[in-house]
């Protein structure tokens, strides 16, 4: 039996970006896992550019409808034989070490129920600076989504012991949800190191579905807030930090944020903004 199912959605995914995808977990140091692929489009599948890859660690899978991505997630938790599961979205690139690195924290660390790591902008090659710890996660939860779903790995165990999955009716927000549902339950860390590529495109769902996030992320938010609200009074052990760049290439502001404030930075030093 495989140590770790590798979980992927498809659904209509270019053609190009469907492979540089699947190379990148090919090619992972780490070698005892399997690569279920769950294609939910039937009308237009991507099983040929799938089936160019003679790897016996992928197992293809098709949906005789389109389930949506929720359903597909489930379904695939379903016929995961891994004790760990990784998430991985279809066109995002995983990092040789990726697999690896995560696989090490789960074995060492069997109080930690869902390991993440920091992800890179391929379009500004931009790094996320989440938090690192498991309260500095929590803390920092209540104010947004800081666990990259695409880079996370899970331990199975987790998830069927308290039957948590992916829920529909909070789509295109079921990762943030799925964390909510956690967080109380398992241990949480980010490894400092981005080891994730993400595609930020124009077709992505956080553009495409944006109206639907923002109405969703309030209700995700008050969720947790009204459930873990007494963190806001607990300190991070380190603050956070984000770029935003001018033009996608000169760094402009620094953003740097506590459990409390946000302050903002003109060119990381002369301060602009507390909010």
């Amino acid at each position: 039996m495989p140590k770790v199912s590798v979980l992927m959605p498809v659904y209509k995914t270019n053609e190009q970006y469907l492979e540089e995808s699947m190379k990148s977990i090919l090619a992972q140091t780490y070698k005892d896992f399997e690569f279920l692929i769950l294609d939910d489009c039937p009308s237009d599948p991507r099983e040929d550019i799938v089936k160019r890859f003679n790897d016996d660690r992928i197992v293809y899978l098709k949906n005789e409808k389109n389930l949506g991505i929720s359903a597909s997630r489930n379904k695939l938790l379903q016929f995961a034989k891994g004790d760990y599961v990784a998430i991985f979205d279809h066109d995002d690139i995983s990092l040789p070490t990726r697999l690896e690195k995560e696989v090490k924290v789960l074995d060492e660390c069997p109080e930690i129920g869902v390991v993440s790591c920091n992800i890179q902008l391929l379009s500004t090659k931009e790094v996320t600076d989440y938090p690192l710890c498991n309260n500095d996660i929590k803390i920092m939860m209540l104010q947004g989504n800081y666990v990259a779903h695409t880079g996370a790995m899970i331990r199975k165990s987790v998830l069927l012991k308290y039957n948590i999955q992916w829920e529909e009716q909070y789509t295109p927000e079921e990762d943030y949800v799925l964390w909510a549902r956690l967080l109380d339950k398992t241990m949480f860390l980010n490894l400092k190191e981005p080891l994730i590529q993400y595609r930020d495109l124009e077709g992505n769902t956080t553009h495409t579905r944006y109206h639907k996030m923002q109405d969703l992320d309030i209700i995700v938010k008050a969720m947790i807030n009204q459930k873990f609200g007494y963190l806001k009074e607990c300190g991070l052990s380190h603050k956070t930090y984000k770029w935003i760049y001018l033009f996608s290439l000169i760094p402009f502001i620094k953003i740097a944020k506590s459990s409390k404030h946000k302050k903002y930075f003109l060119f990381g030093f002369l301060p602009l903004l507390k909010i």
